[in-house]
């Protein structure tokens, strides 16, 4: 057998994702991480722990322009992502791994359009929630279609923790993350499309701030971050998808829970939040479950989906992060595709923007016309000079 060919990252931002990213690069043979930039010296001392073979670097420039890196993972925060991801492109197309949200604005949205039309490397968007074992085998279920037959209703739940803190606290604030629909909530506009297979047509978001972070007072001012929304989404084929958000409720046995409804039958997936979060005096904490109702014969079957430990110890994401980078690597050596493209990450984020509006406006969004429509956006001219 032949040894991998070696694979070299840099990491632009390593704060808590990104030494979640970290772990589990360590435990992919050929794979190492070369160089770090990470302005905060607290998170770049950590990164360094997890990666010693690692040097920081005082800039993104430097990383790019590293002999020693042959791809990327970009980490930082959401609104530093679009920037940072024209001048990677400007300096040297490098593989990326690009952390969700792709961007937080239409204006990046079509900034990133065009990026990606001329871009010679892969760009893929980081959505670990494809990953997670009870997740992938949904999907498995849903695209067979024999169990279900052609899916006509999906409704995905997440009820979970609030958002944690983050150096100086930027996940606060809309204006940096692009809102919780988009920040939390790509992921799951992601899924949606990656199930049903066909696009979105109108969205509709009713959503507050009703508990979480109000207490709180920062020099941009108080955090106006949503914490709980229901959204609806049409699709162009027909069927419908319900998200169920709520961010004060960690109480939960599982964080998400997914159930996607055809003419034959149902499928749900249960899965169970971060174990550091899970308390002790419960006992082990749930583990991940698949259930299969039929129509004819009825009568519910239950599967556990076993998660490797190793994986599921080296992150809050049900062990998925160490799938994803085992894809992507495959893509970076030429032996596989990219599997999320930029254009998926893109198109989740004119959803989730698209449910911000709605939910501040109280009025459904058209997603085939007008500043929110998706083909235009994602498939359109590229954007006048000056234009970000």
């Amino acid at each position: 057998m032949h040894d991998p060919i070696p694979v070299r990252y840099g990491l632009i931002g390593s704060g808590m994702m990104g030494q979640e990213h970290l772990r589990n690069i360590a435990l992919l043979p050929g794979v190492s991480v070369s160089r770090i930039f990470e302005p905060d010296d607290g998170m770049a001392r950590a990164s360094l722990a997890l990666a010693p073979g690692a040097r920081r670097a005082d800039s993104l420039a430097e990383v790019v322009g590293a002999d020693d890196v042959d791809c990327l993972l970009v980490a930082s925060p959401n609104f530093r992502h679009a920037e940072q991801l024209r001048e990677i492109a400007a300096l040297r197309p490098l593989p990326v791994l690009l952390e969700k949200p792709a961007c937080t604005s239409l204006d990046d949205v079509r900034a990133l359009a065009a990026l990606q039309r001329g871009y010679p490397a892969p760009l893929w968007v980081a959505m670990e929630y494809r990953y997670m074992p009870p997740v992938a085998r949904l999907i498995e279920v849903v695209h067979g279609q024999q169990d279900l037959g052609a899916m006509v209703m999906l409704a995905i739940r997440e009820h979970r923790f609030p958002f944690l803190v983050k150096v100086g606290d930027w996940n606060r604030f809309n204006r940096y993350t692009g809102g919780t629909l988009v920040e939390k909530c790509c992921h799951f506009f992601d899924l949606m499309r990656l199930l049903m297979r066909c696009e979105p047509v109108r969205i509709y978001a009713s959503a507050s701030v009703a508990h979480n972070h109000r207490d709180e007072r920062y020099p941009d001012g108080v955090p106006d971050i949503l914490d709980n929304a229901f959204v609806t989404v049409d699709f162009a084929g027909g069927q419908r998808a319900v998200l169920d958000l709520c961010m004060f409720a960690e109480g939960s046995r599982y964080q998400e829970e997914i159930s996607a409804v055809g003419p034959r039958g149902k499928v749900e997936c249960f899965v169970p939040g971060p174990g550091r979060f899970w308390p002790p005096q419960l006992g082990t904490a749930p583990l991940p479950r698949l259930v299969l109702s039929p129509r004819e014969p009825k009568g519910p079957h239950e599967i556990v989906v076993p998660v490797d430990p190793v994986a599921l110890a080296a992150g809050d994401h049900n062990g998925s992060t160490l799938d994803q980078h085992q894809r992507f690597v495959a893509a970076v050596r030429g032996q596989g595709p990219v599997e999320v493209s930029l254009r998926d990450g893109l198109a989740a984020v004119v959803m989730g923007l698209a449910a911000q509006a709605s939910a501040r406006t109280g009025q459904a969004i058209d997603l085939t016309h007008g500043e929110h429509a998706l083909a235009d956006l994602l498939d359109g001219p590229e954007p006048a000079s000056g234009r970000t």
